[in-house]
């Protein structure tokens, strides 16, 4: 067998391959010999065939197999020869003409690139810090006392906290737009629900009220068609409920786990889930602050066929989550091509990660894993049987081992750019969204 090999692009290569006729016909005859041995077919007893039946029966299969496999072991033999690392699978093609007594083929394929990471000196990383306290505590107090709020008829127009139940049509150049009509919808004034702007509308209004009003949608917001555009939305009041908020004591302490109704200790609980969150928050921050600068720092192509098994890899995984919301998935055809920036940037991050771990050994040690698995058991009731759960099953233990992975990566990182704090408030840190 004889190869030679092309540079086609920054990654492409490819790589000639010559096979020689009479080894694929020694590889052939050998097989057949074997398969004589004990192969059946009707009217004759096994082992008995005679070879020239055997030969035309199977031989075109044999032959298919033995060429196949001569042609994979010349490949990896060229690719271990000159210490190619090949992204995703080889395009192998047969020439149309060959030298007497060859067989030639063409294998082209990509190789994976020399991840390269520039100077990170210059840019700049913010890590939030926010310390718990009391003032937190009491607010996520307040929180949790709205959610358990008792609602009834309001005898005076609409304050915030009070539950507004509404219908509501929405209509973009006249037209009712796509979610944009509900009735019987519930809102609590000033919960963050809806819009600011749409919010403030539901202030002040009593029930059988009927206004219109115009809204311009945020530049950034979620639904592309509306993002930026101005409307016109009609409501109708149908009720205003005033909010009764329960008293914090021991009743409130049990209804949330504390079986003594001890309220200090109550509080002490939210206190050190708050610190657990708050911890969280930071740590994803920081990670998309990171990411973000390992992908303006990394400049290298990435394999194409990679990001095209990334992309159908994604497209069939939103496929699955339509099902699984009970949507017809064969109704809203997901074309990986939807995903291609997606999965380039997804990959590259993903090399480059890999390469720093590689040369800097920031593999995770056991006893950070099994760190991380206790901090996540903490809030758990039987800390112990959560951690059995992870360690009995190796697909959840990868993931907790790409969380540490993370987190090397991480510190790492802030060693080399431009580290400082920054106090944050309670409230920037939980970043509460606006979902309509």
């Amino acid at each position: 067998m004889q190869t030679t090999e092309a540079t086609l692009g920054a990654l492409e290569r490819r790589i000639e391959m010559a096979v020689s006729l009479a080894e694929i016909d020694r590889g052939v005859n050998e097989r057949l010999k074997r398969m004589s041995r004990t192969v059946k077919m009707s009217g004759f007893r096994p082992g008995k065939v005679p070879f020239k039946i055997v030969e035309q029966t199977y031989g075109p299969q044999i032959r298919s197999e033995v060429l196949g496999d001569a042609v994979e072991r010349s490949f990896g033999e060229k690719v271990r020869e000159q210490n190619l690392r090949v992204a995703g699978y080889p395009r192998i093609e047969p020439k149309s003409e060959s030298a007497e007594g060859q067989i030639e083929f063409s294998a082209t394929f990509e190789v994976y690139p020399e991840v390269a990471v520039g100077d990170l000196s210059s840019y700049e990383m913010q890590r939030p810090t926010l310390i718990v306290g009391d003032a937190e505590v009491d607010k996520t107090l307040d929180v949790l006392r709205k959610q358990r709020a008792v609602f009834s008829p309001a005898t005076q127009p609409s304050v915030e906290g009070d539950r507004v139940v509404i219908d509501f049509t929405g209509r973009k150049d006249g037209e009712v737009f796509e979610g944009g009509q509900a009735t019987d919808f519930a809102v609590v004034v000033g919960s963050g629900q809806m819009l600011a702007e749409f919010d403030a509308q539901l202030r002040g209004v009593s029930e059988g009220d009927a206004k219109t009003f115009d809204l311009t949608f945020p530049v950034e917001y979620h639904a592309q068609n509306l993002a930026g555009q101005a409307v016109q939305f009609e409501i109708v009041v149908k009720k205003v409920e005033a909010a009764s908020l329960p008293e914090i004591d021991a009743e409130f302490a049990r209804s949330l786990g504390v079986a003594d109704g001890d309220v200090a200790k109550m509080r002490g609980e939210i206190r050190g889930n708050l610190e657990r969150e708050v911890k969280r928050r930071v740590r994803t921050a920081l990670r998309d602050r990171a990411f973000e600068i390992l992908d303006q720092a990394a400049k290298f192509d990435v394999p194409k066929a990679l990001i095209e098994s990334e992309s159908k890899r994604m497209a069939e995984a939103a496929r699955e989550d339509m099902v699984k919301r009970g949507m017809d998935a064969k109704k809203i055809p997901v074309e990986p091509s939807w995903f291609v920036d997606q999965a380039a940037k997804r990959i590259k991050l993903g090399l480059v990660v890999a390469d720093i771990v590689s040369k800097n050994g920031l593999a995770p040690k056991p006893e950070q894993i099994r760190k991380h698995i206790e901090e996540l058991a903490q809030s758990y009731e039987q800390p112990q049987e959560l951690v059995k759960w992870y360690y009995a099953n190796p697909e959840r233990l990868s993931n907790v081992e790409d969380i540490a992975v993370e987190d090397n990566v991480i510190e790492w990182l802030s060693t080399q750019v431009q580290l400082s704090d920054k106090a944050v408030s309670f409230d920037e840190l939980m970043n509460n969204q606006q979902t309509a």
